[in-house]
């Protein structure tokens, strides 16, 4: 049985409001970090520091980086790769989602093992990421 984080946020950020809040976390090897964001629109983004990239076809529209970050919104068919020229490692109130522990918030459910983290939304769609691959579904 997976063992669930506090059903919202307690582990995160105990402070937070779950209909107004944002809540970042990291993997405890501190290569993923993600920020799920309870704003206009509702979504999970995940960067890693560190990967063999599986996604290699920069758009023609990208002049950023490509490839290390992803994103699931709650209402969202797939999840996506971001062109993104930033950075959300170092996001605030950071904490650590150890292995075998999952997080549900803005709709998406981020399940954190040693294997590599996935996150999807009710839907079923969304992503998986590790160092060595990454998936979206």
């Amino acid at each position: 049985m997976k063992k669930a984080a506090c059903l919202t946020l307690c582990l995160v950020a105990p402070s937070a409001s779950p209909a107004q809040e944002s809540v970042a976390f990291v993997t405890p090897s501190g290569n993923i970090q993600c920020v799920m964001s309870a704003g206009e629109y509702r979504s999970v983004t995940c960067e890693l520091r560190s990967l063999t990239p599986s996604y290699t076809d920069r758009p023609a529209d990208c002049d950023l980086d490509y490839g290390a970050s992803f994103r699931i919104g709650e209402e969202a068919l797939s999840g996506e790769v971001l062109c993104a020229g930033d950075t959300i490692f170092g996001a605030p109130n950071s904490q650590i989602l150890p292995y075998g522990y999952s997080l549900t918030h803005v709709g998406v459910t981020c399940q954190s093992e040693m294997t590599g983290l996935t996150c999807k939304n009710a839907g079923g769609h969304g992503f998986f990421v590790s160092k060595a691959r990454q998936q979206l579904f």
